[in-house]
């Protein structure tokens, strides 16, 4: 579990009014009311940034279904054979660092790569510890939890409100469907408490291309930009604002205006228009990141990123990520064989592109990826020859932004159980992203009350 601290009631308390007496009394000496000194600190904090700061931008490759760090970033070789499975770590360019058999691509990258080996947290059910790594914050509920107001915003919606994009640019997006576990939404992609206007779009690449992809629909709205008759969209918007019919509720309203507004805007728009068509793209650059909907998603998201969208979520997984399968990471069974011939290798070509791509064109310092996913799986093998799920230990990876590459921080121990050295959760990784980012991880942020939340209680870790 993570680390926790216990505090006394009253303690707090008294804590509490000695704080809220001084920042009365500094409010008055500065002649204004404690709410609108508590605003202009809010705003102020709102706009700190933070000197280490170099990412305009940040792609997010989610890995939804749990990628086991036993085939992938830390494997165990001299661990009993129960444990220790099929696959065999290899050298990588960095000397010292070795990682799955099954990513070559990615060993020849390793001195752009940070690689968390100690991150947990203590939720084993997808949705939850998707919550937790999306959102940095302990999931609000148990069972499965749909999307609801209250729930933390997504990190892509958090960081839209420090990121302004140019007209006609999203300030967040997601590609290519949303997430879903037994049917449901899955709360932490979302805007929560931050409202429907800091939710990422979803954007899927379009189908008509000649990599082709499955069409899903997954119960919420995907924009696809391929073929749209402008005029007409114009003509048509011109004609509902016409019809509209003021009994709408505020919500609503609110929430069909913020979606149909951006759309136009986006659809009217050059920028977000050229960027979404990958025919525009040099055909090698294509075919390097690979002929599936998941390695296509990859190439957008770093598209969208040079047209101005700030953060870019890709979900790198399910039966899209090659070719429709119906493989993703959540391996109970057959784990070592849908490893390596469905699942790395696809992972391995398509973020080795992105990053190859990124440093061939002189933006990857300027670029922040960030490989994420809901926890690892068991130390031990399962009867159906699979590993299940894991919070107590996994691995993440992360490039570009600053980040220092060629470094591993933290440890598992000899099992891949439990962190032996530097153990970290997902708040600290929010907090490095933001850092990366110019973001102060204490900045604040207000909800729909006005009420004030700092956006991150982790700690920065030390990859800048």
């Amino acid at each position: 579990m993570l680390p926790h601290r216990d505090t006394d009631d009253t303690s707090v308390s008294e804590s509490k009014l000695s704080r809220r007496r001084a920042l009365t009394t500094t409010a008055a000496l500065c002649g204004m009311s404690l709410p609108n000194f508590l605003r202009l600190r809010a705003s102020s904090a709102e706009q700190t940034r933070s000197p280490a700061g170099q990412a305009k931008s940040c792609i997010i490759v989610y890995c939804w279904g749990g990628m086991s760090h036993l085939e992938s970033f830390d494997l165990k070789p001299k661990a009993p054979a129960e444990v220790r499975g099929e696959f065999s770590p290899i050298p990588t360019i960095v000397p010292g660092i070795e990682i799955s058999e099954h990513l070559p691509l990615l060993a020849q990258h390793t001195d752009k790569l940070a690689i968390i080996r100690s991150i947990h947290h203590d939720d084993t059910a997808h949705g939850r510890g998707m919550y937790w790594n999306l959102t940095g914050h302990r999931p609000p509920r148990a069972g499965n939890i749909p999307p609801m107001q209250d729930d933390w915003p997504s990190l892509p919606a958090m960081v839209s409100n420090f990121r302004s994009a140019p007209k006609g640019v999203p300030n967040a997006v997601r590609l290519p469907y949303p997430m879903v576990d037994n049917g449901t939404l899955q709360a932490g992609e979302y805007g929560g408490w931050l409202g429907v206007q800091s939710e990422p779009i979803v954007m899927r690449p379009s189908q008509g291309d000649p990599f082709g992809g499955v069409s899903r629909n997954l119960g919420a709205e995907v924009l696809n930009l391929k073929d749209v008759d402008v005029p007409r969209l114009v003509s048509r918007s011109h004609l509902l604002t016409a019809l509209e019919s003021p009994s709408r509720s505020m919500q609503s309203h609110g929430s069909f205006e913020h979606f149909h507004s951006l759309a136009e805007d986006i659809l009217s728009g050059s920028a977000v228009k050229q960027a979404y068509d990958l025919d525009r793209e040099d055909p090698r650059i294509r075919e390097l990141y690979g002929k599936h909907l998941g390695g296509q998603s990859m190439l957008l998201a770093r598209r969208l990123t040079e047209v101005g969208v700030p953060i870019v979520q890709v979900c790198c997984a399910a039966g899209d990520l090659n070719g429709g399968s119906g493989d993703m990471w959540d391996t109970h069974g057959d784990n070592f064989n849908r490893l390596k011939k469905n699942l790395l290798p696809v992972f391995d070509r398509s973020v080795s592109a992105l990053l190859q791509d990124l440093s061939d064109r002189g933006t990857l310092n300027e670029t922040l990826v960030v490989a994420l996913t809901d926890f690892g799986r068991t130390p031990h093998i399962n009867g159906a020859a699979g590993r299940d799920h894991y919070p107590y230990v996994y691995s993440i990876a992360m490039a570009g932004g600053g980040i220092r590459g060629g470094q591993v921080y933290g440890s598992s121990d000899d099992k891949g159980a439990f962190p032996r050295t530097q153990p970290c959760g997902p708040p600290d990784v929010h907090a490095t992203i933001f850092q990366s980012l110019g973001i102060s991880p204490r900045a604040e942020l207000r909800d729909m009350l006005n009420r004030p939340h700092t956006i991150c209680d982790g700690e920065v870790l030390p990859l800048l």
